[in-house]
């Protein structure tokens, strides 16, 4: 008994590592390689298509090394395999992979990520459905399944101890030691295993029993009940941010509520309950299907994202629910395991890399809503056993006439969505809308569900700037102390939009913008013409603007503006130490730096002040209220200027002293946390 409890306690612990370290990793590598392009939502989709086909290859591995070799040459082979994945520690993302900015970012995001951490993340990959094949090979008779319970119990405490514990406490390359640490902990519990097993026969005992294999059948419904949950994941937190509660880390909720669906329905406690969980689904899929309809802005937040997750969770619940309950005899474990890494790789394909490039909306989400419906109505009727044919017949008439509805329901809203359109192009940073609003008399560019600037229809108000960058706001106000003079003045603005500043500027002045996306250059020069009718000298750089700002001569701004957020998203790598350093390097003497720093969610003041006390300047806060006509947005900018004295005597409209932030530290490349500034 003892020895039972010790062996299971060391499979368990090697398990349990992998996870954990396979989580902790995603965040880690990501936030290295985030401000190299640009902060995209669509690098974090990137990687996830990278862990989920390298953890697909993993369960090849795993597959093929159980089925082909004999205990001692998997024990040899998986134990070098170990040893060479320590070559590559401490972890580190190497800067020749940084974009210069023509590169297609996927394939750039897809390099880096296999030279950097490719071999252990593909070593961890393999430990789930190796160690507990093993544990079946050893302990002939135990369970392995809640094994993998146990590893998606480490999978999301990993996910949720990154912002809560890690981020906030460590820096960047602390964060990469402590997880290289932990990795040779774990390459030496594997090795142990592994090294015990080499002479295991029970395995090859137990395969002699007779157990049908899975039919073709079986291995599709398998994929396929893997792959909508991993769509709906990444396409629902991409709904989730965008349309109801764009909160810092809110995408840590769907991912967590995908695991803990995982570690309930295989623990082997029965959770899950088709009479409980079947109409649960319906209430589901439709709430999800209709909540895109309705006017999420009138519902509180809480309540609007309560709904999408609760409905989320139920639909994981069924999927996962149905898998566990097919599992396999343990001489089909591998392949049961790698059917649904295909079906997580197939989703997360789908989400990452077809969407993105082939459709021009986000239809991701009413596709998975739908298929999910198709994919669970052919489990259940497969399973059903109907008293009389006509209780089949209404079965199918009343499923087949809820997946049209759901349908409906989805296509309407879509084609809602482009009524109306000038432009509707989608690309690797996100989707981009050019519409006209006739009862505002105004046209508007929209990146995703946010207002990226609007412009008066009427060619007499045309060149007047809107929104965010009216005269009374804080940026406004910059431009025009700068443009008192006679001389010609030179503005750098870091996020092009719709190019309103361009409205402020006189013959003579020079405009740099720095846009990352070069749909919104391309969109901003054809339907709008704050940029073809300036009587400034424009230029366009394109390309992440920290990167652009490091490599090029000092540009002697009179005013640089930073205006690269995304709705109540940060780029966090715009606002460290090391950027401020760049910003004024390239500021004249006099020069102001104007940061907008408007967000729901978020208070950037501390980070603001913090950075210009590191660099002993002053700052002021600008703030605007929403004016009656609409023309102009609620605003707060943050202005700070190299030359103390004379910023001092500027009169600002509606400025206020930003006080002293206690214990705050300043953000630097390896060092930020965003649960110290959420309001």
């Amino acid at each position: 008994m003892k020895y039972n409890l010790q062996l299971t306690f060391q499979y368990g612990l090697t398990i349990f590592l992998s996870a954990f370290l396979l989580f902790q990793v995603q965040p880690l590598i990501g936030k290295m390689i985030l401000p190299w392009f640009g902060g995209s939502a669509s690098v974090w989709t990137t990687c996830m298509l990278f862990f989920q086909a390298t953890l697909l290859f993993g369960y090849v591995y795993s597959h093929w090394i159980v089925k082909m070799l004999s205990p001692y040459r998997q024990s040899i082979l998986h134990i070098a395999l170990l040893l060479i994945s320590l070559s590559l520690l401490p972890l580190t993302a190497s800067e020749i992979w940084k974009p210069t900015g023509s590169e297609n970012p996927t394939l750039q995001i897809l390099g880096l990520l296999f030279a950097s951490i490719g071999l252990p993340y593909f070593v961890l990959s393999t430990t789930g459905p190796l160690i507990q094949a093993w544990f079946a090979r050893e302990r002939t008779g135990g369970i392995p399944y809640r094994l993998f319970a146990l590893s998606n119990f480490g999978s999301m405490l990993a996910l949720l101890a990154y912002p809560i514990a890690f981020e906030p406490m460590l820096p960047t390359q602390w964060q990469s030691y402590c997880w290289s640490g932990l990795y040779v902990v774990f390459v030496l519990t594997c090795a142990i295993l592994a090294w015990r097993n080499r002479h295991s026969i029970a395995l090859i005992e137990a395969e002699k029993e007779s157990a049908p294999a899975p039919s073709a059948s079986r291995l599709m419904i398998w994929i396929l009940l893997a792959a909508c949950p991993s769509i709906l994941m990444v396409a629902d937190t991409s709904f989730l941010t965008e349309n109801i509660a764009p909160v810092p880390m809110i995408w840590v909720a769907p991912l967590a509520l995908y695991l803990l669906s995982f570690i309930i329905c295989f623990e082997g406690s029965g959770w899950y309950q088709r009479k409980l969980f079947l109409p649960l689904l319906v209430a589901a899929l439709f709430i999800l299907a209709y909540l895109p309809t309705l006017g999420l802005n009138e519902l509180p937040v809480i309540v609007s994202t309560g709904i999408n997750l609760f409905s989320f969770f139920v639909v994981c619940m069924v999927c996962h629910g149905e898998l566990a309950s097919q599992q396999p005899n343990s001489r089909y474990l591998t392949t049961y395991y790698l059917m649904l890494a295909v079906g997580g790789v197939m989703g997360g394909f789908f989400v990452g890399i077809i969407a993105p490039y082939w459709f021009t909306e986000n239809y991701e989400l009413s596709i998975g809503i739908v298929l999910t419906g198709i994919v669970v109505a052919l489990v259940f009727l497969s399973n059903a056993q109907f008293k009389n044919i006509q209780l089949k017949i209404a079965a199918v008439t009343g499923i087949a006439s809820f997946l049209v509805l759901i349908s409906v329901i989805r296509i309407g809203d879509h084609s809602h969505d482009i009524a109306g359109i000038e432009l509707s192009h989608r690309n690797f940073y996100g989707t981009l809308k050019v519409y006209i609003d006739q009862a505002n008399g105004y046209k508007t560019m929209q990146h995703g569900q946010i207002s990226h600037g609007n412009q008066f229809i009427d060619p007499a108000k045309a060149q007047e700037p809107t929104t965010y960058y009216v005269r009374e706001s804080g940026v406004g106000q910059a431009i025009l102390v700068k443009s008192q003079s006679s001389q010609p003045i030179k503005v750098g603005v870091v996020g092009l939009g719709v190019g309103t500043l361009a409205g402020y500027a006189r013959k003579g002045d020079q405009y740099r913008f720095y846009e990352i996306n070069p749909q919104v250059i391309d969109a901003a020069k054809k339907h709008f013409t704050f940029l073809s009718k300036s009587p400034a000298d424009i230029e366009y750089v394109l390309g992440d603007a920290r990167l652009q700002l490091e490599q090029e001569p000092n540009q002697q701004f009179d005013v640089l503006v930073i205006d690269a957020f995304s709705g109540d998203s940060v780029p966090i790598h715009l606002l460290t130490q090391e950027a401020f350093t760049h910003y004024f390097r390239h500021l004249k003497s006099d020069g102001i730096l104007a940061l907008h720093i408007t967000n729901r969610f978020l208070n950037l003041s501390p980070v603001i002040k913090t950075a210009a006390n590191t660099f002993n300047q002053d700052v002021k806060l600008v703030s605007f209220a929403a004016s009656k006509t609409k023309v102009g947005y609620r605003s707060e900018w943050a202005l700070i200027s190299k030359d103390k004295k004379a910023f001092r005597d500027i009169q600002f409209i509606n400025a206020q002293e930003i006080e002293d932030p206690k214990g705050f530290t300043v953000w630097r490349d390896d060092y930020s946390s965003l649960l110290s500034i959420i309001k």
